[in-house]
């Protein structure tokens, strides 16, 4: 086992792993950069090491600072968390070369994986549905009309290093596919330093559901469940919850059972989670893998009763999963809801500012995620992400009136400083959404008119 961590992260998560850390009896190291100096995972570390200046190219997303600062400090292993650095195979290699254990999968598997293309081809070839697309990366508008125009309208367009909800964009109508895909391919340079793109088949009204894995290094696996994160805005989930609602159980086996077998078929090691669309005939289609923790990962740990960052971190040490499929039986039902500093009325703008006033929701079988303090401050610099919060109940009315009560609770407050709040109140009201008959169409459909006004849309259903 190793001795010291390096959380190469901030916010949220670098304050939950290091917490994980702790219980292990691990040494913790935190990086931060100039605009994180107060951040509380900085206090709670053995040791921290300031990595540059705010903007993340400068700190998070420099990687020889990273590795000079695990050298200073005698760390053996670097935990990324999600963002940032997490799935850039480049910083697993070069972890590999100075001798420290990368928390994550293997360099080759990330690059293959995080390629959206070579997934889709490595997922077939594995037996998993696809929605019809092109075979690997499409060079030319040209060409991506004739996959358009196999496949049918409407389509969408992806970079094949996206994620995040960034680097796509939905085509409807032929006449727009030409300045779309010059779009994209522009944003996708941009944002990735990657152009590629290809296309699928673009489902209107789905629902996004995934699967959480754990491997270890010896090709032992299992799979924790389902999560449904069909409630979406611009692509980016808010909330999340696990089991997917009305899901059968045996599609739900369908998919664990998938999604295992492709992450056995490329080599996986450690904690993954497989994405999938589920239309409303009950098909369901392979989307991508994401090769980290997840944000959503909490509501999975409630209802399973284990830590996946622990599970994650026994991995990289070498341990074997101890882990049966059989014995993975989830018990009642969790959500989470994603505070985020931004304004729904103004088309979720981020909203930062400093953190006059902070209360945050407690009671029975309520968990908060959040490096967030009264006097702190949400940086313009980072994701708006202020606070996860989490509940669990024995089913899913109850998870939902323990939801609604502990964003009741939640308040914050400061100068410029403005959150989604009331619109997650909204989505969680919205009939849809009560009876879990919602899809990614949802969000789309509620509209916030003003700080506390929240409207429906009349089109919705």
């Amino acid at each position: 086992m190793f001795t010291t961590v390096l959380i190469a992260n901030r916010g949220e998560i670098a304050l939950r792993v290091a917490r994980t850390c702790r219980e292990l009896g691990l040494r913790v190291v935190s990086v931060y950069s100039t605009e994180d100096r107060d951040a509380a995972v900085v206090d709670l570390a053995d040791e921290a090491v300031c990595i540059g200046p705010g903007p993340a190219r400068a700190s998070y997303l420099n990687m020889s600072a990273i590795l000079e600062a695990a050298r200073r400090t005698g760390a053996d292993a670097v935990h990324p968390g999600y963002g940032f650095l997490s799935e850039v195979p480049d910083f697993a290699e070069a972890c590999e070369a100075c001798g420290i254990t990368f928390v994550g999968p293997p360099a080759t598997v990330i690059e293959r994986l995080g390629d959206k293309a070579a997934a889709r081809a490595a997922m077939a070839a594995a037996g998993l549905p696809m929605l019809p697309g092109s075979d690997g990366p499409v060079q030319c508008p040209d060409l991506a009309a004739g996959v358009a125009s196999r496949i049918g309208y409407p389509v969408i367009v992806k970079a094949v290093a996206g994620g995040g909800g960034r680097g796509m964009q939905v085509v409807r109508e032929p006449s727009d596919l030409v300045r779309q895909f010059r779009e994209v391919k522009s944003a996708a340079q941009s944002l990735f330093g990657d152009d590629r793109l290809y296309l699928e088949r673009y489902l209107p009204a789905a629902r996004h559901v995934e699967v959480q894995i754990l491997c270890d290094q010896y090709g032992n696996g299992v799979y924790l469940g389902l999560r449904d994160c069909s409630a979406q805005r611009r692509r980016q989930k808010i909330i999340e919850e696990t089991p997917a609602p009305g899901l059968p159980a045996e599609l739900a086996r369908q998919m664990g059972e998938a999604a295992l077998r492709g992450a056995l078929a490329t080599g996986y090691v450690g904690a993954g989670t497989f994405e999938f669309l589920v239309d409303h005939d009950g098909g369901f289609h392979f989307m991508e893998v994401n090769c980290r923790i997840q944000v959503e990962h909490p509501v999975t740990e409630l209802t399973h009763g284990i830590d996946l960052v622990r599970e994650q971190l026994l991995i990289a040490a070498g341990e074997r999963l101890t882990l049966r499929q059989e014995d993975l039986v989830p018990r009642g039902a969790a959500m989470e809801c994603r505070i985020n500093a931004e304004d729904p009325s103004r088309d979720f703008v981020p909203a930062p500012g400093r953190l006059v006033e902070l209360r945050l929701p407690a009671g029975p079988f309520v968990r908060v995620d959040t490096d967030a303090y009264p006097g702190g401050r949400v940086s313009p610099a980072y994701d708006p992400l202020l606070a996860k919060v989490v509940v669990w109940a024995p089913d899913r009315p109850q998870a939902l009136l323990r939801m609604r009560r502990a964003l009741a609770e939640f308040h914050a407050a400061g100068p410029g400083l403005a959150t989604n709040r009331d619109f997650l109140l909204a989505v969680l009201d919205h009939p849809q959404f009560i009876e879990g008959t919602h899809d990614t169409s949802l969000v789309a459909g509620i509209k916030c008119h003003g700080a506390r006004g929240l409207t429906e849309e009349a089109s919705i259903g």
